[in-house]
């Protein structure tokens, strides 16, 4: 049986989200954040080696990154779906979308919360640097979205579900004002219009309004 352990306000969202739109069966675990610390707590970093969300279990393997779990769940539960296929127009937008996500935009991001943690000013040049790399990965999203309904193109993709967490939850540690980026905001508005993402964040978050405005 798969499944799928979320750590509460976590990229493992996505994970749920995925399944939900595949409408494949699954058991959802939901792993509370430790109350002092906010990070995983000891079981949820013990399911895998490097100890971070999201993981998933099914039988006797045990996988972690999600690239990696929606590359297996697309292709053993999915039969393709939301994989755009290599003779599509649109195959080379969703590789690279779909990769960007965590290899280079969650990295941009995570450097506002590099910069207060290493106690770097915000004039110097080193966060003066880490800003304008993420300020280049946000404007990279808006011009994007101002071309295509999403990632792929006019397709919805399993490059939108990998893309959205730096665009909401990850704003729960970030905050991040979209007040400048109107594709963006659109965008969030038809993808929670979604009732597979609506319903995977009431499973995910029961507690928290999905942050898509």
């Amino acid at each position: 049986m798969l499944t799928v352990h979320h750590l509460g306000i976590s990229q493992s969202e996505r994970i749920v989200w995925l399944c939900e739109e595949l409408e494949i069966p699954y058991e959802l675990i939901r792993h509370e954040r430790d109350p002092t610390t906010k990070l995983a707590p000891a079981t949820y970093k013990a399911l895998h080696p490097f100890g971070t969300a999201p993981v998933i279990t099914d039988g006797d393997l045990t996988l972690g990154e999600s690239g990696a779990i929606m590359d297996y769940i697309i292709s053993k539960y999915g039969d393709g779906r939301l994989r755009i296929p290599s003779d599509s127009p649109e195959y080379a937008d969703y590789l690279f979308w779909f990769h960007f996500a965590n290899a280079s935009f969650m990295a941009s991001i995570m450097t506002s919360i590099v910069i207060s943690m290493a106690g770097l000013e915000e004039g110097s040049p080193v966060a003066e640097n880490l800003n304008k790399r993420k300020n280049k990965a946000f404007a990279m999203v808006e011009a994007r979205l101002g071309e295509a309904d999403y990632f792929s193109g006019a397709t919805f993709s399993a490059a939108d579900i990998i893309m959205l967490f730096p665009l909401t939850t990850m704003r729960a540690f970030m905050p991040m004002d979209l007040t400048p980026f109107p594709n963006i905001r659109a965008y969030l508005a038809r993808i929670a219009a979604r009732p597979a993402y609506q319903r995977a964040m009431k499973k995910a978050e029961p507690d928290m309004p999905p942050m898509t405005s």
